[in-house]
């Protein structure tokens, strides 16, 4: 553990607050309340449940002690009510805003839900921390928002067409976060997260992220598809990272003009050909002789951006974030649970 992650992590020992995480049942959700209870924290978490899961709630409390889970509280809602919001944003000092719909195919599928849901919801939860009067909200954006603009690395004031709903609805929750800060004092900070992964990714269901679903695939000794030719490039950054970024933004003395976006990213390049290579050799190291057949290739994916890689020296100089993972030492400390959850379906 670095000294500047020391810094941050003693700054809320020594000021303990109260959060509210907002999707706090998913995969980035849970590791930030399992961060925030470690340090002493108290959490409220709002999640309908309906992509979170409780194993991801008892997950996070079981990696701490019965006194600092003790400190969590669970609103089961949705974040389209505004009633739910408000209930849940009550005494909070810190806002957290993570629940979403957060699937490009999805969105495409039934644009409707997402926008209810990335959109509206962002919306409400935005008021209801206006209402109780919440200094700053941290909010999870993403890379999606850049669409095909060519430029790499992505820096934030690049601006490209939105390629899904998904994309637009994470552009109307930066543009909220912008008018928000500018009608009524708040401070907002966007983090446009890149391909995040790490244990608690959902390896079941059609959206699943690559990670997971490919190490499932692979463990059951079948072919993992790539969509395209593999050469399309993602930068990968590490759950733990993440929950860095969220933090220093939520503790940060100030945000530049009251609403800042902030890339949360490893800074480095990796393609799907090179992202199947590193799976195989973290797997050969947890268990040897694992048989790992030979990649597939279908159709390029609807939405799907072709290259992405993020500059996030805005992020470094304004908020202190560096990515203490690269791919590969996230994937050594990963893979683990990611063999361990696999579900492995029967032929037929």
């Amino acid at each position: 553990m670095t000294d500047a992650n020391r810094s941050f992590e003693q700054q809320l020992l020594d000021d303990p607050q109260r959060w509210l995480v907002t999707g706090g049942a998913g995969f980035i959700g849970s590791h930030i309340i399992e961060t925030l209870l470690s340090l002493d924290q108290e959490v409220v978490c709002l999640d309908n449940l309906s992509t979170g899961k409780r194993s991801n709630l008892e997950a996070a409390v079981s990696a701490v002690t019965p006194e600092q889970a003790k400190r969590l509280s669970v609103i089961e809602g949705h974040i389209a009510d505004l009633s739910v919001c408000e209930k849940a944003v009550k005494g909070v000092s810190h806002v957290l805003h993570h629940a979403a719909l957060g699937s490009v195919p999805l969105s495409i599928e039934d644009p409707v839900e997402t926008h209810l849901s990335n959109a509206t919801g962002t919306f409400h939860v935005f008021l209801a921390a206006k209402n109780a009067g919440v200094r700053r909200v941290v909010y999870a954006s993403s890379s999606a928002v850049y669409g095909n603009e060519p430029g790499l690395p992505k820096q934030e004031e690049m601006k490209g067409g939105l390629l899904s709903p998904y994309a637009a609805s994470k552009a109307i929750a930066e543009d909220y976060a912008e008018s928000f800060a500018n009608s009524y004092g708040m401070e907002f900070a966007g983090l446009r997260y890149f391909n995040v992964f790490g244990p608690r990714q959902d390896p079941s269901g059609p959206y699943a992220a690559v990670i997971p679903i490919w190490v499932e695939t692979m463990l059951s000794g079948k072919p993992i598809l790539i969509n395209g030719d593999g050469e399309n490039t993602r930068d990968f950054v590490y759950v733990k990272d993440v929950v860095q970024a969220n933090l220093r933004a939520a503790l940060a003395p100030t945000i530049p003009g009251g609403s800042r976006v902030y890339n949360v990213a490893a800074g480095r390049t990796t393609s799907l050909k090179e992202l199947f290579s590193g799976i195989s050799e973290s797997l050969e190291e947890l268990r040897p002789g694992t048989n790992i057949a030979p990649p597939v290739h279908g159709e390029f994916r609807e939405g799907d951006v072709r290259h992405s890689s993020a500059d996030f020296e805005r992020a470094r100089a304004e908020i202190g974030f560096t990515p203490a993972y690269d791919l590969q030492r996230g994937l050594r400390e990963a893979m683990a649970w990611y063999a361990e959850n696999a579900i492995h379906k029967e032929e037929g």
